[in-house]
This record gives structure tokens, sequence and C-alpha cells, in this order.
């Protein structure tokens, strides 16, 4: 039999529980697993893919260097 991948979104351990005694009582094997799932859009895809081709061409910023500009283009964020 194939294998399907179920998402449950339980409120709380006891509802873990009644899942898995439901899936014990039918014989049916199972994994849980904790990973969050995430979905990225097309447009967060390509901004990634935009972001790591600027990266290969033009190179990369140190932290520090992008705090110090930061801190002089938007001080009113840092003096609170």
């Amino acid at each position: 039999m194939a294998t399907i991948k179920i998402t449950v979104h339980p409120k709380d351990d006891s509802q873990i529980e009644a899942v898995k005694a439901f899936m014990k009582a039918l014989k049916i094997k199972f994994e849980i697993s904790k990973e969050k799932t995430v979905t990225l859009s097309g447009e967060q895809k390509k901004a990634i893919d935009q972001a790591l081709a600027s990266i290969e061409t033009k190179g990369t910023i140190e932290h520090n260097t992008v705090m110090e500009e930061t801190k002089k283009r938007f001080p009113h964020l840092f003096n609170r």
C-alpha cells in the first residue's frame, strides 16, 4: 500500500494520544514527526533566488558594516 501524508493540528496532548490509539486500533503503521513544514510562495522563492544570485555576483557585506550603515540612515530606530 502507498504511503500518504496526513497533517493533524491537535489542540493538546490528549488529542495526539487519541489519534495514536485510533491508528493502533486499526493496525495502521504510522510515525509522528514534529517538524514544521514551511511552504514558500512563488514570490518568496523568486526573492530567495535573486538574493542568492546577488551573493554569487556581488558577494556579501559584513554584519558590522550593515549595522553601522543602518544606524547612520535610521538613527531614530536605535535611540529609544
